[in-house]
């Protein structure tokens, strides 16, 4: 969608997070709209028409969420420099500044900055079912003629009760323009003038509908305890509900407990109920690879077609699932005004290792898939730590490596179930300790690997406890999952053609003047198999076997590793291809791979090629490297370049043979082969 900026006035909308912006922007523009990044910078925002009914010849912007216009951060600095003249969209005509009346003192503050700049601004007061419920409410009236702007009250999501609105934002862009300044430097005193004149203004236009008496005793006390915003929390006014929940869901014992229970659940939905889903989506894509070759006929532009491009878009939509169920209850818990209060139950620990709360649910969406778990790191708001936690979460063992791990640890202890969980614990458990020491690690050269620095505060919003809206949370979930294919998509794919060519050229197959009958699954397993032993991936394989001899492994071993880059879970697979085995049904192919792995012999020594030692070896590999071209894609699209995920590949991948150079060597030395 082209914008033509030099015909369209723009109205930009800013608040404080869970102010109702978002969902003031959704009902106006009818969620159709298109996310871009500021330019520089990987923060998104959404531009979008008016609804037609609106009849408003203008461009709709909805911002990142700001505190206030100091910024705390590189990427707040980012959103408050555009905000004042945007490279691509020039400056705004209007600004709908939205007000959570229930946090009045503290989201004023934003209003009053913005006002103080000079822009042409509408203060739009949400959540005021909310401050009815204490039986107060605000005279918008007396506050728009304190402001000297037009204030409205409305309930962002309902499209009737947002008219009013409407025709406010026609009237101000009818306006002549103003002229806006920026103020670059804001002391501490400052910032408490404000206070003191929001103080004495909320006196004069809070009304208590019971007494009419306009001082509100909660108000005043949360006053006097008031932060300034970079140094600690504010207060907002209590809402006793919410704080009858937050003794127990914030209790010092309870409360970590209850999280980590809401976390496990999430967790648990992730990993088991996308699987049937994912499982249906693998069927569904196999089984029109299998059409398209049955159309086509078995040649090579078939196969390309196949397996190369329908291929590569299965391995992007089989992550779908998993994404979806991730951002609904992401969705659920931000909506309910949980998901805050769990990011700072676990902010202490994190923060000592240069993360913070909000690190924690993409860490532990890790293990389902990195995939969801790099876009989950978005809520994160500062730069640094949201790029610290993209770069240690693919040391979770996500669940594309379980099958790698189920074949390698049936070879080490066949039949012993209870050994081979406990140990897949272990591995799981190690994982989480290497990816914090990592954190640590590069939290303490952060200006060397991530390539900048800044300070971090973390001031976390407790909106009051609400009901969620499904709607809203479905619309939020569909939007991330069509920015996921949109951007991880097309890479993905590309990565894909170039495996499918160097595993399918130069494409010697065996006669197919065979005496074995067409269509058999035992005839096409050989059939690839030979293919990819004289592929170009093989020969790779051939020249990196000087690199696998050191780990006790030949050019096979390898070709599967250069395998699991389309997907972790190739490599078993690929061994299969490698030595032939022609089962097609998963635990007979098991049994089968494992048997050939006990005999293979490395060319030319008559040496085991699988042994205690390489099995541990490869677990220890699988564990470090990062072998997943979905997750570099993401990975790079996230981080606006190339940087974060090359030094990803370096690092874990040079870690991971070192570390399996000496657990084979090491286990050798001392007599376990």
């Amino acid at each position: 969608m082209s914008i033509d900026t030099e015909r369209k006035k723009l109205v930009t909308l800013v608040g404080p997070p869970n102010s109702g912006k978002t969902t003031l922007f959704n009902t106006l523009s009818g969620k159709k709209h298109k996310t871009v990044n500021y330019p520089g910078a990987t923060i998104e925002y959404s531009i979008s028409s008016f609804l037609e009914q609106f009849d408003i010849d203008a461009q709709l912007m909805d911002s990142p969420g700001i505190i206030s216009l100091i910024p705390v951060s590189p990427d707040e600095k980012v959103t408050i420099d555009n905000l004042y003249n945007h490279p691509e969209f020039g400056k705004p005509d209007v600004v709908v500044v939205t007000v959570d009346t229930s946090q009045f003192s503290r989201h004023l503050l934003l209003a009053r900055q913005i006002l103080d700049s000079g822009f042409r601004t509408i203060v739009v007061l949400t959540m005021n079912d909310l401050l009815k419920e204490k039986s107060f409410e605000i005279d918008e009236m007396m506050l728009s003629e304190i402001l000297g702007c037009d204030v409205i009250k409305c309930d962002p999501r309902d499209v009737k009760e947002i008219e009013p609105l409407v025709k406010l934002i026609k009237d101000n862009l009818e306006s002549k323009t103003v002229q806006v300044h920026k103020r670059d430097k804001h002391t501490e005193e400052d910032i408490l003038c404000i206070y003191r004149e929001i103080e004495v203004l909320e006196k004069k236009v809070l009304k208590d509908l019971n007494t009419e008496h306009h001082e509100n005793p909660l108000i005043a006390q949360a006053n006097k305890e008031l932060v300034i915003a970079g140094r600690g929390s504010s207060i907002k006014m209590p809402d006793s509900l919410t704080m009858k929940i937050d003794s127990v869901l914030l209790h010092k014992v309870w409360g970590i407990f209850i999280f980590l229970s809401i976390m496990a659940l999430m967790f648990t939905s992730i990993f088991w109920v996308a699987s049937p889903v994912m499982d249906l989506v693998d069927t569904g894509i196999h089984n029109f690879e299998s059409f398209v070759n049955m159309g086509l006929g078995d040649n090579w532009y078939s196969d390309l077609l196949a397996k190369g491009i329908i291929g590569g878009l299965g391995v992007v939509l089989v992550f779908l699932p998993q994404i979806v169920i991730l951002f609904f209850v992401l969705g659920l818990l931000e909506d309910s005004g949980y998901l805050a209060r769990g990011a700072m139950i676990i902010d202490k620990p994190l923060s000592m290792l240069g993360l913070n709360g909000r690190s924690f649910v993409p860490m532990l969406s890790g293990f389902a898939c990195a995939i969801p778990a790099i876009l989950a790191a978005r809520t994160i708001q500062n730069k640094r730590e949201r790029y610290l936690t993209i770069f240690i979460i693919p040391l979770m063992s996500c669940s594309a490596r379980l099958p790698v791990y189920g074949l390698l640890l049936s070879f080490l202890f066949p039949g012993k179930y209870f050994l081979s969980g406990l140990i897949l614990s272990l591995i799981y458990i190690t994982g989480v300790i290497i990816s914090l020491i990592v954190a640590g690690i590069i939290n303490r050269y952060k200006r060397a690997i991530l390539n900048f620095e800044d300070n971090s505060s973390f001031i976390m919003e407790l909106p009051v406890y609400r009901i969620p809206k499904l709607m809203n949370v479905f619309k939020d979930t569909y939007s991330n999952a069509v920015q996921y294919l949109q951007k991880a998509g097309p890479t993905i794919v590309i990565f894909s053609l170039i495996l499918w060519t160097l595993t399918n050229f130069p494409n010697r197959t065996v006669n197919d003047t065979t005496d074995m009958p067409k269509g058999d699954p035992s005839v096409q397993r050989l059939i690839e198999a030979e293919r990819i032993n004289n592929s170009y991936a093989a020969n790779i394989g051939k020249v990196m076997e000087p690199v696998m001899k050191p780990l006790g492994l030949d050019w096979r071993v390898g070709v599967s590793l250069i395998a699991t880059f389309a997907a972790r879970e190739v490599f078993v697979s690929s061994l299969a291809l490698i030595f032939k085995v022609t089962e097609s049904d998963d635990d007979n192919m098991s049994r089968s791979l494992i048997n050939e792995m006990k005999n293979a012999k490395i060319n030319g020594t008559g040496q085991n090629l699988f042994t205690t030692a390489t099995a541990a070896g490869l677990i220890v590999f699988f564990m470090l490297a990062l072998q997943c071209i979905s997750t570099i894609a993401i990975t790079k699209k996230e981080t606006g370049g190339w940087r974060i995920p090359v030094m990803q590949i370096i690092i874990y991948t040079g870690a991971a043979y070192l570390f399996t150079f000496l657990t084979v060597n090491g286990l050798r030395f001392f007599g376990v082969n």
